[in-house]
């Protein structure tokens, strides 16, 4: 079962701004990456306020729901040795305009 590792909302501009509850416990943005030259890299870059850049996001469709969500790589030395990948999609019972970053962990 996914497990959420912190909660953004979308401002009318794009950017997410909220929490990441892992290692950093610290306040992040998600903004477009407006510079993208490259299909490799990442459509939007993760930010936490304390710590620099710390990911990247590339937009994604879900093969079975055909919705689009975020598909997140997080990389820090406070969160851990090895990086994280999550997703950013809409959160269950909250309202529009907040999403979730769910980390699916190996069984």
């Amino acid at each position: 079962m996914a497990q959420a590792l912190g909660y953004v909302s979308q401002s009318k501009d794009g950017n997410f701004e909220g929490t990441l509850a892992l290692g950093l416990n610290s306040r992040i943005s998600i903004v477009p990456n407006n510079n993208k030259t490259a299909e490799k890299q990442p459509d939007f870059r993760v930010f936490a306020k304390a710590g620099g850049e710390i990911g990247g996001g590339w937009s994604r469709v879900g093969k079975a729901s055909g919705k689009p969500y975020i598909s997140l790589t997080l990389a820090h030395p406070m969160i851990g040795p090895r990086k994280v990948y999550a997703n950013l999609g809409r959160a269950n019972g909250k309202p529009k305009g907040e999403f979730a970053i769910l980390w699916n962990p190996a069984a």
